[in-house]
């Protein structure tokens, strides 16, 4: 299990010791929704994990569509007067009776194969979920609300810039099957934008980048989760694809550290890029990266109709990560490091 292993462990600690206004973390209450995905499940373990050393008393409600998979992941914390489940659908009202100081909403489908197989729920657990949170939010008036957007929003590049910054804009065909998730989030960040100006909401809105760890769900049809697994499997790496795609990659760790870095530092209604400049990779080095981890080939496959409906046409999404860094942020981890302790925790501890 993850919670016992030294490794994962020691990335928590690392966080819990990293630079941030804890004080602004430390006593309060925090709604986490989307709770057993790669990033709120690595969050919450951060939390509960500060809790344990830091004596710090932070009550974490754990909000997923499945109370058994809840309990089958945060199976430690069950007896912990600090951890709380809360079952429901983010597209229904939430139904929990309690005011929280800090609203993280995750809630999404984020991989290729969900794109293609559940348009509607793509599109709805954004657009319906966003508003079912923040009709919560100005009914409990939290402190902060943090919408978890994504790079996806800003679409192809126009050849104009070489990275994108939280102004940029780019080229999306809004009218295909595999628009409907970053048309989704863009119009979830101007329901935030609403929100702020009607209610007075205070929500800050880091656009994450393709993110990896340990805590990845092992359906995630992601090229780079799918990479990962092959290397977990002691497998050569199946690139679907001549392996020149330019993107942004970050590892978890990093990715959860920065949540929490901006919810004590970052600006009511501005959006941030979350990103590595370390791991702006072409997609081919990604997959050499895994390869060689286990001395394994790249080889070449082409993926089949109902995955390539939900791939990216985009080749080239590097965001500018200069915004969150003037804020005093700094990652943690490096790429060596982060690839492989993916791949060993998830193969020594989950599969």
């Amino acid at each position: 299990m993850l919670l016992d292993n030294e490794i994962y462990l020691a990335e928590l600690d690392k966080i819990n010791h990293a630079k941030n206004e804890w004080i602004k973390i430390d006593n309060h209450s925090f709604l986490i929704i989307g709770a057993t995905g790669m990033i709120g499940s690595y969050m919450i373990d951060v939390l509960m994990n500060r809790n344990k050393n830091y004596n710090s008393n932070i009550h974490v409600y754990a909000m997923g569509r499945s109370i058994e998979r809840m309990e089958k992941r945060f199976s430690k914390y069950l007896n912990n007067t600090c951890f709380h489940m809360v079952e429901g659908d983010v597209t229904q009202p939430i139904n929990l009776n309690e005011e929280v100081d800090y609203i993280f909403h995750g809630a999404s489908n984020t991989h290729p194969r969900a794109y293609s197989s559940d348009p509607i729920g793509t599109i709805m657990t954004n657009l319906m979920g966003t508003q079912q949170v923040l009709d919560f939010a100005v009914n409990t008036n939290p402190k902060r609300i943090a919408f978890l957007s994504t790079v996806e929003i800003y679409g192809e590049n126009r050849g104009d810039v070489e990275k994108f910054t939280e102004d940029y804009c780019g080229y999306i065909d809004c009218n295909t099957l595999r628009a409907g998730y970053p048309e989704g989030k863009r119009a979830s960040e101007s329901l935030c934008q609403a929100y702020i100006a009607k209610y007075d909401l205070d929500i800050v809105i880091p656009r994450i980048c393709r993110t990896f760890g340990p805590t990845m769900l092992l359906n995630d049809s992601k090229a780079s989760s799918q990479f990962i697994l092959n290397a977990v499997n002691n497998e050569d790496i199946v690139l679907k694809s001549e392996g020149n795609q330019y993107f942004s990659y970050a590892y978890v760790g990093d990715v959860v550290y920065a949540l929490l870095y901006l919810l004590a530092n970052g600006k009511n209604g501005d959006a941030y890029n979350i990103a590595v400049p370390e791991f702006d990779l072409h997609l081919k080095d990604l997959a050499k990266g895994l390869a060689n981890l286990n001395k394994k080939e790249v080889i070449f496959d082409l993926p089949d109709e109902e995955e390539s409906k939900g791939f990216s046409t985009a080749s080239q999404a590097v965001l500018d990560s200069v915004k969150i860094e003037s804020i005093g942020w700094k990652p943690l981890f490096d790429l060596n490091e982060a690839l492989k302790n993916t791949v060993e925790l998830i193969r020594n501890e989950r599969v």
